[in-house]
């Protein structure tokens, strides 16, 4: 079993950032995808961002892309989106995924892919 845990959401004005972190307990993290994703109230559970085992590719869905960053340490089970530009539309519940035994430089991005899921972080942006 893989403990996925999301920390750093919050309230920030509309043009601010914020670094999630999502820490993935177990001692093969290196061979996981990882991903974000995100949902907001009464709509559907959304792809944000993706990156592969080793970090090599990245992918972004296009509302945020040249806004947000996803990145990895394999050092330190964590994986980081940070958010910049922030606007009202990105304000949700932000979810990490973890997807084990993945292949090197493969991207995943619909939620049926991913086994491990965290509870959530709460990323509000004011107007």
């Amino acid at each position: 079993q893989v403990q996925v845990v999301e920390s750093g959401g919050g309230l920030v004005q509309a043009g601010g950032a914020l670094r999630l972190s999502c820490a993935a307990s177990g001692r093969t993290f290196s061979t996981y995808a990882m991903g974000w994703f995100r949902q907001a109230p009464g709509k559907e559970r959304e792809f944000v961002a993706a990156i592969s085992l080793d970090g090599g590719a990245t992918y972004y869905v296009d509302s945020v892309k040249g806004r947000f960053t996803i990145s990895r340490d394999n050092a330190k089970n964590t994986v980081y989106l940070q958010m910049n530009s922030l606007k009202p539309e990105d304000t949700a519940v932000y979810y990490c995924a973890a997807r084990p035994n993945s292949r090197a430089l493969t991207i995943y991005r619909t939620r049926d892919e991913y086994a491990y899921w965290g509870q959530g972080t709460q990323v509000t942006v004011s107007s």
